[in-house]
């Protein structure tokens, strides 16, 4: 029986206000933001990663922050604007990456290099997400759903500010469609075609948001579910979180995470920014 390894990682952290993550159906989106709200008032959450090896070869789901972020592993505003491309989307994700942490560096420790990955998997073009992509940019395959894309490069003057295409240009990022009806929504995208690894479309909080379902031979699996919500208390409590591009279909793949991670064959279950969670390895 060939083994599946899941590396998570904490690559980075970022600070937020805590109704971002855990406002809920009726937070006001402004002070959610963080704005105009204290900064020792802030979370600081954990930024992952997570490298998979298996059968199919070595593959990352999700980047974390770059280098570029803390030059010198600290808080340094001056660098974070200009990495995240602005003032408005600082002042709501801020960022540090202790020393060690950047992704390329964590890899290292394993002694993987980027140009050995045989694909890295977004899930989904975020600053906290896609950021650090240009640390991993010589792997073989780089692949975002191309519903995720479209949304990014729509044009909107909130997606103007939420994301920044500097983070991917120059990259072989390439789009997918969905290829099978896994999810909420009836979309996902099995990777391999066998079922090991399938990224399954969860949209709400934008429109081409994956989990990564991560399955073995005895239909164990790992869902590694990104921004679907923020924490275990998120699918439990039923839990959204402010940053929704449709609040209706975040609520449906909320409770989606909720029925997966109630399943008895799913072994781990997995947000992106949970506090409670720490690095760790998970063999499947």
């Amino acid at each position: 029986m060939s083994e599946v390894k899941i590396y998570v990682f904490h690559a980075g952290m970022v600070c937020v206000a805590p109704e971002l993550p855990f406002g809920g159906e009726h937070c006001n989106p402004i002070k959610a933001s963080g704005v105009f709200g204290k900064r020792d008032e802030r979370l600081w959450l954990p930024v992952s990663a997570y490298l998979i090896e298996c059968k199919h070869g070595k593959i990352l789901f999700d980047c974390g922050w770059h280098r570029e972020m803390s030059p010198n592993s600290k808080f340094d505003k001056a660098a974070q604007i200009k990495s995240l491309g602005g003032f408005a989307l600082y002042k709501t994700n801020q960022g540090v990456l202790p020393m060690g942490e950047a992704i390329d560096e964590q890899l290292a420790e394993l002694g993987v290099q980027p140009a050995d990955l045989d694909i890295v998997l977004l899930s989904h073009l975020d600053c906290d997400h896609a950021n650090g992509l240009k640390l991993v940019k010589d792997a073989k395959r780089i692949l975002v759903a191309n519903d995720e894309i479209r949304f990014a490069e729509n044009g909107s003057l909130i997606n103007k500010i939420r994301y920044n295409n500097d983070w991917w240009n120059g990259t072989k990022l390439e789009g997918f469609e969905w290829n099978a009806t896994d999810g909420p929504v009836q979309k996902s995208y099995d990777v391999f075609g066998d079922g090991s690894l399938i990224m399954v479309n969860i949209p709400g909080h934008c429109e081409g948001l994956c989990a990564l379902k991560i399955t073995n031979e005895n239909g164990k699996y790992v869902l590694l579910f990104s921004d679907g919500g923020y924490a275990k208390k998120s699918w439990e409590e039923q839990i959204t979180s402010v940053i929704a591009d449709d609040k209706e279909q975040q609520k449906k793949s909320l409770a989606w995470i909720r029925e997966q991670s109630l399943n008895p064959d799913c072994l781990e279950s997995l947000a992106n920014h949970d506090p409670d969670i720490e690095p760790h390895l998970i063999k499947l």
